[in-house]
C-alpha cells in the first residue's frame, strides 16, 4: 500500500510539472491569451489581426459607453485590446509570444525575449550611425572652411601680402579696369568692395596656405574616408609590403620620397604638419641626413641643447626658476621677510 501511495504521489508531481502555466503575470497580456482578447487564432494573418482590432476597438472605446462604471470597464478592456494588438501586429513580438506559448517552462528565454524587444531602440541602428557620420562630416567640413576663411581674412589684412596682391592685380590689369568703371558712375563703396574681392581672390589663388588652415578637400570628409577605407587599407598593405621587399630584404638605397618619409616618422609629424613646413626646411633636413636614425638623434640633441641655452639666457625663465626654488605654487608665505 505504501508503495502504491508513493507511485500515485510521483504521478501527481509529474502531472503538475507537465502542466506548467504558459501565461506569466507582468509580460505580454499577463494571465490572458492575446489571441483570445482579439478573438483571433494563431493561424490568423496580420490583416485579420488588424480587422479584429478595429472591430474590438470600436466596440470597447470609452466614448461609446455611458456611465462612470461602464466607461471604466470599457477603458480597461480597450487598454487590453490595444496591448494585445501591439504584440500581435509586430512579427518579432508575435514570434516571441508564440514561443512562450509553446515553451512555457523556459522562463529565462521568455523574459529575455520580452525585454530585449521592449528595450531595443525603435530606430534602425544603421540610420543612427548614418546620421551621426553625416553630422560629423558636415561639422568637420564647416570647421575646415572656417579655418581657411580665417586664414584668408588674416592675409588680406596683412600689409605684406596685401601689397603683393595689389601688385599682381595691377600687373594683370584688374584694378585699372576698376578705375575706368569709376568714371561710369560707380560709387566709391562699390569700387572698394570690388577691389577687396579681387585682392581676396588673388590671395586665395596665389598664396600657399598649408596645414590646418589649408583649403578643405572633399577627401578629408569622414564619409569619403570611410567609403575609401578599403582602398586605402589595400594600398597601405601593398605599400608596406613593397617597402619591406625593397629596403629590408633587397636592401636598396632610399629615394628622396622615402628619405622624407623617414624624417617625418622620426619627427612624429602628421601629414598635414609635414605639409605645413617650408620647402627650404625640408631640404635642410635632407642635407643633414636626418633620414638616418643616428644623424637624427644627434640633431635632436643639438636642438635640445640650443633650446636649453636660450631658456637659460631668458629673463623670464630665470625668474621662473627663482620662483620654483622658493616653492612654486605650493609655497607658504608668513608675511614680509
Amino acid at each position: 500500500m505504501a508503495g502504491m501511495a508513493g507511485v500515485q504521489v510521483l504521478v501527481l508531481l509529474l502531472a503538475a510539472i507537465s502542466c506548467v502555466d504558459a501565461f506569466i503575470e507582468g509580460i505580454y497580456c499577463g494571465r490572458e491569451n492575446c489571441y483570445d482578447i482579439l478573438d483571433v487564432t494563431r493561424d490568423s494573418s496580420k490583416n485579420d489581426v488588424v480587422k479584429a482590432y478595429r472591430k474590438m476597438a470600436r466596440k470597447w472605446h470609452p466614448d461609446m459607453h455611458k456611465g462612470k462604471e461602464a466607461k471604466e470597464k470599457a477603458a480597461e478592456m480597450f487598454q487590453k485590446i490595444a496591448n494585445a494588438y501591439e504584440i500581435l501586429k509586430d512579427e518579432e513580438q508575435r514570434a516571441d509570444y508564440d514561443y512562450m506559448l509553446d515553451n512555457p517552462d523556459e522562463y529565462y528565454s521568455i523574459y529575455f525575449n520580452y525585454y530585449r524587444t521592449r528595450m531595443a531602440p525603435k530606430v534602425d541602428i544603421r540610420i543612427v550611425i548614418g546620421v551621426t557620420i553625416t553630422v560629423v562630416s558636415v561639422i568637420q567640413y564647416w570647421g575646415a572652411w572656417n579655418n581657411y576663411t580665417t586664414a584668408i581674412n588674416y592675409l588680406c589684412k596683412e600689409p605684406k601680402y596685401r601689397s603683393k596682391a595689389i601688385d599682381i592685380a595691377k600687373s594683370e590689369g584688374t584694378l585699372s579696369a576698376n578705375n575706368n568703371r569709376k568714371r561710369k558712375g560707380r560709387s566709391k563703396e562699390e569700387i572698394k568692395e570690388e577691389e577687396e574681392a579681387i585682392i581676396r581672390q588673388i590671395i586665395a589663388e596665389k598664396m600657399d596656405i598649408r596645414g590646418g588652415y589649408s583649403r578643405p578637400s572633399y577627401r578629408d570628409i569622414l564619409w569619403i574616408q570611410l567609403v575609401f577605407l578599403p582602398y586605402y587599407t589595400v594600398t597601405y598593405i601593398i605599400w608596406y609590403a613593397t617597402w619591406i621587399w625593397k629596403f629590408t630584404i633587397l636592401r636598396n638605397e632610399y629615394g628622396e620620397e622615402e628619405m622624407y618619409y623617414k624624417i617625418r616618422k622620426y619627427m612624429k609629424l602628421s601629414q598635414s604638419q609635414w605639409d605645413a613646413l617650408e620647402d627650404y626646411e625640408k631640404e635642410n633636413f635632407l642635407e643633414l641626413g636626418l633620414w638616418k636614425w643616428e644623424n637624427f638623434q644627434d640633431w635632436r640633441e643639438e636642438q635640445e641643447n640650443e633650446r636649453k641655452s636660450k631658456l637659460a639666457e631668458s629673463a623670464r625663465y630665470k625668474s621662473y626658476r627663482r620662483y620654483m626654488k622658493k616653492g612654486g605654487a605650493g609655497q607658504i608665505s608668513f608675511g614680509p621677510e
